[in-house]
Formats: C-alpha cells, structure tokens, sequence
C-alpha cells in the first residue's frame, strides 16, 4: 500500500504526497473578492508543504453567500485576485483547488466567528433559496422554495463559476454538496419535501447533484480531476445516510467524479454526532471500497502517524487536514521529518538550519 509521502496521480495532475488543505472559509473576502489575507493564508499552506490545497468555499452567487464577506466566483473581477494565489503556490509545487458552493437555507447569516444567526435587511441581508420551505433552525429566515427555473439557474451558476475558475488557473474544482447547504439539503429527506422529479425517492433527491455534475464536468477540460465534497450522513434519524452515499458515488464515478471528500453531517442543528480523532475515516473506506472510487478522509486528523496510517490502511487515498493545518501551516514538513520521509523546506528557510536543530 502507497504511504503519506507516496504520490497520487489525478487525471493529469500528479500530487508528490497525499496531504491536501481542507477548505475552510475565512469570511475575509470583499464582494466575494479575495484580499491580502487570502493570499497569505493559502501562501503559507503552499510554502508549507501540502501537496494540494482546496480554498474555502466560493458562492456561485450572491444570493449563494453564507456570509456578506463569503468568497464568490460570480463574476469577472473575481478572477485575478484568485489567480494571484494560484500563481504563488504553483511556484512553491502546491495544486490549488477551489470549492464551488451555494449556501441554500443555510445563507444570509453572520460572519463564521460571531454568533449564528439571520442578517436583516438593515444588515445587508438577502433573500435565500431551498428545495423546501424550512428554516435551518430557530436563528435562521426561511427560504423560498426553488421552483423549475430556479433549479435551472443554479446549474447555470455553477457551470459559469468553474469556467472562471478555469480562467484563474485551478487544476480541480470541488463541488460543495455537504455541510447542510444547497446540494445537500436537496440529497436528505429532512430538507427536502418535494413533490416533483426533485423530491421523494433517492433518485429524484439526487437529480439535481448529478446534474451539476455532469454541467460542470462538460466545461471543466477533460485533464483535469473533478472532486465532491459529500456528508456521508446527516447523523440524524430519517435524514441521509451511509448507504445512500455509496450508491450516489457509484453513480457520480460513472459522471466523471475523480474523488469523493467524505465529511459527514452539517443538515440539522439537533445531530448527535460522535466527533473524535478519525471519526469519519470508515465512511471514506466505504466509498472507495464500494463505489471504487478515489476518497478522502477528513475530520479530527492531526498525528502524522494518524494521517499515514489511513493511507497505508487503504481507508482514503488522500488526507485533508483543517484545523491542524491553522494551528501550524508547516505540518507536512514536520510530518515528513517525523515519518522520516524526504520533503524539502523553503530554500529561504535554511539558514535556520534542520527542523530542531535550532539558528545558527
């Protein structure tokens, strides 16, 4: 079995290990404009080591914002400020991905640091979309139901966001279906009460997934890996389950999905979920061994020997790492010294000497 330090070939891009940044919104950007801050972040994360890194989820439209200051890719004055990120960590051999997202029910709220709840009007807020009319709980508006052209309109959307996403130089896109926003509250039945060819049975609940991914698989080049960010389950009796992921990955396999991100919950406020270190590896396991299809894991990963263990174990093909990756943007560096394995520091880095061994 291939280890953390072992390269993955996706398509045409070739990771030299098995270490991606997950991504993680920073509620910093401008109009959905990234600033100074995201280059810095996502700079750190390339100059320390990750083979790839995913950046935070980006709205397809405004209305598709979780917060004011979200990331978009809506429009063209986008494009450069991401490009500029892309263009600096392919110097440091870092692959940039990005998250395409749409936040559904779950949009028009506060800034991720401060307490959750609905913008008013005042505040800037806007009118948000579902497949049903439920709010997502008690501090939150409710959303309009999408209706025939509105559904239409959102594939549209996310088409157009990864053409641009193509113009600032990514080499994979992730289509954000997981965590309680759009795409997800389309796949559970708790979010879901449709009548029409979108709601009941698992196929119609999946229609609108498959059809954003074929849409985007038709305008992303054929070399370049598509990637899905999926909750393997909503932890929540009655909602999505484990079950219904695989069969869905069998299917996105066939559509052009070159890996499948496996979290899992994000639906409801009232989940009961049973958060611990890899608390989420066996639902990745699934899916790569079921659908036969690439997976990573992600959740509560931090130890090194953690990491290389689920690669080595066959559980995940790739490991993403998210809040280890803020609290030190150089783990993979010290992962490999750890492991024993060969990774190079920043050439502007050695005077300092090897990693432990103190300035000189």
């Amino acid at each position: 079995m291939p280890h953390l330090f072992d390269s993955l070939q996706l398509r045409s891009l070739s990771l030299p290990n098995r270490i991606a940044v997950s991504p993680m919104c920073q509620y910093s950007a401008r109009e959905g404009v990234a600033q100074d801050w995201h280059f810095a972040h996502y700079g750190s994360r390339a100059v320390g080591g990750a083979a790839l890194v995913i950046v935070e989820a980006t709205a397809v439209a405004p209305e598709g914002r979780i917060s004011a200051d979200d990331m978009g890719l809506w429009n063209e004055a986008q494009i450069e400020p991401l490009a500029r990120i892309v263009r600096f960590m392919e110097t440091q051999g870092c692959a940039a991905a990005i998250q395409l997202a749409h936040a559904g029910r779950k949009g028009s709220i506060s800034l991720g640091w401060q307490p959750q709840r609905a913008l008013t009007a005042d505040e800037g807020g806007w009118e948000i979309v579902a497949p049903s009319p439920l709010a997502f709980g008690v501090e939150y508006a409710e959303p309009q139901a999408l209706d025939g052209a509105g559904i239409r309109q959102v594939i549209e959307q996310f088409t157009a966001a990864a053409r641009r996403a193509h113009q600032a130089g990514f080499k994979s896109v992730e289509i954000h279906a997981a965590h309680g926003y759009l795409l997800h509250q389309f796949l559970s039945p708790l979010s879901n009460q449709r009548s029409d060819e979108y709601g009941g049975s698992f196929a119609n609940r999946t229609r609108l997934v498959r059809e954003v991914t074929s849409a985007v698989r038709a305008v992303w080049p054929e070399e370049l890996p598509l990637l899905i960010r999926l909750s393997a389950t909503d932890w929540a009796e009655g909602g999505w389950n484990a079950d219904e992921t695989v069969e869905l990955c069998r299917e996105l396999k066939g559509l052009g999905v070159d890996l499948v991100d496996v979290s899992s919950g994000g639906l409801v406020p009232h989940a009961k979920i049973p958060a611990g270190p890899g608390f989420q590896t066996e639902f990745a396991a699934r899916v790569r061994r079921e659908a036969g299809i690439a997976s990573a894991a992600v959740g509560f990963i931090s130890a090194p020997a953690q990491a290389d263990h689920i690669i080595r174990s066959g559980q995940a093909d790739l490991v993403l790492l998210g809040r280890e990756m803020l609290r030190d943007p150089y783990w993979p560096l010290h992962a490999a010294r750890e492991l024993g394995q060969t990774a190079a520091w920043p050439k502007q880095y050695l005077r300092a000497g090897p990693p432990g061994a103190g300035m000189r």
